[in-house]
């Protein structure tokens, strides 16, 4: 059973987990009288699941890359403003406000990625650095809230199918889309390669600086998204509504937990919606019982920690299994001389391999 378990996909045991969270969650909620699975309660935690959604997709792209987005929170905001004070009230303005805030908030990404890759400054650094500069600009320029939504956009935030809102089948979609992305393009394939091992990305001849600023623009580009969600349900822009959510932390947090390693190269979109849902079903959960909001703050930490631990462990014994099992024989050359091992190289489909790993171990 425990081999079974280790051998499954980091995403399948996400989604195990998301089940065993709603099974519990269930039998919870049923000892207030309640149902989990009522038609407003499902709502609810879809639409919990939206914003966090469209930042953590984004945020995926930036650790897949071995970088990190902290200025998410504040591109939410003044994407929030810059829609409600384009659109002001008219539908006509939709569009416009629309495509505006993509293509200022893909400029913001720009420069992320390029703090990062030429400037050399880590994702970590850079992306605070900016966060910090839109932040003092908008505590500047802007004292409350401005601008307004119009009825007609208001509708994305507010209306769905049945109990799944529109604002979380957009959510999805986007997901699709960038799973497609990274799984079927170059862009992917790139990307994953200069977040598992830069250097050796461009040794392979992979422009590692082009999918790093990708992803930094995607991630920015998404956190408008989760901005225009924001204004769309609120009615007008807020200067504080993304700081006020901590959704950078949130959503590093949720792609932690879909199983994305944070030093790059390994996850997936997919695990990332996972994690997104078990904060939606746990907030959910912990809104139905009463909990005090500082303990909500206490177990998403502690399920954090879980995870992290169990992938950590999982990936420990893999290596452990693996090793044990490497051939010995023609692949390794010994040079009896120095009294230590080389490793051969073995063309494999036009590329030099190195192997031997194992038995330097």
């Amino acid at each position: 059973m425990r081999t079974r378990l280790r051998r499954l996909d980091t995403t399948a045991l996400v989604y195990i987990a998301l089940v065993i969270v709603l099974i519990i969650a269930a039998i919870l909620v049923s000892t207030t009288g309640r149902n989990l699975f009522s038609p407003g309660n499902i709502r609810d935690i879809l639409t919990g699941m939206s914003v966090l959604g469209f930042v953590a997709i984004g945020q995926t792209l930036v650790i897949l890359g071995a970088s990190l987005d902290l200025s998410v929170p504040y591109v939410m905001s003044l994407a929030s403003l810059i829609a409600a004070q384009t659109m002001d009230g008219r539908d006509g303005m939709v569009i416009p406000a629309v495509l505006l805030t993509v293509a200022i908030t893909a400029l913001i990404g720009l420069a992320n990625g390029l703090f990062v890759t030429v400037l050399k400054v880590h994702g970590f650094v850079a992306t605070l650095g900016v966060g910090l500069m839109l932040k003092g600009y908008l505590d500047t320029n802007y004292q409350g809230t401005e601008g307004e939504v119009p009825w007609s956009f208001q509708l994305f935030g507010a209306s769905g199918i049945g109990p799944v809102p529109i604002s979380t089948v957009v959510m999805l979609a986007l997901a699709a889309l960038v799973a497609f992305i990274l799984v079927r393009t170059t862009f992917g394939h790139h990307l994953f390669a200069a977040g598992g091992n830069a250097e050796v990305a461009r040794l392979s001849g992979v422009r590692e600086r082009l999918p790093i600023i990708g992803a930094h623009i995607g991630s920015s580009v998404c956190a408008g998204f989760a901005g225009l969600l924001l204004a769309s349900r609120l009615g007008v822009g807020s200067p504080t509504v993304g700081s006020q959510g901590t959704y950078d932390l949130l959503s590093i947090a949720a792609v932690v937990l879909g199983g994305t390693v944070l030093m790059g190269g390994r996850g997936s979109i997919w695990g990332t919606i996972g994690g997104v849902a078990i904060f939606a079903v746990l907030d959910n959960l912990m809104s139905v019982m009463q909990f005090n909001p500082f303990l909500k703050d206490v177990i998403r930490g502690l399920v954090i920690i879980v995870a992290v631990a169990l992938y950590a462990r999982r990936r420990i014994i893999a290596r452990r299994i693996r090793f044990a099992q490497a051939p010995q024989g023609p692949n390794i050359a010994t040079d009896n001389r120095a009294g230590s091992e080389t490793p051969q190289t073995e063309n494999l489909g036009g590329r030099a391999a190195v192997t031997g790993e194992g038995s330097r171990s």
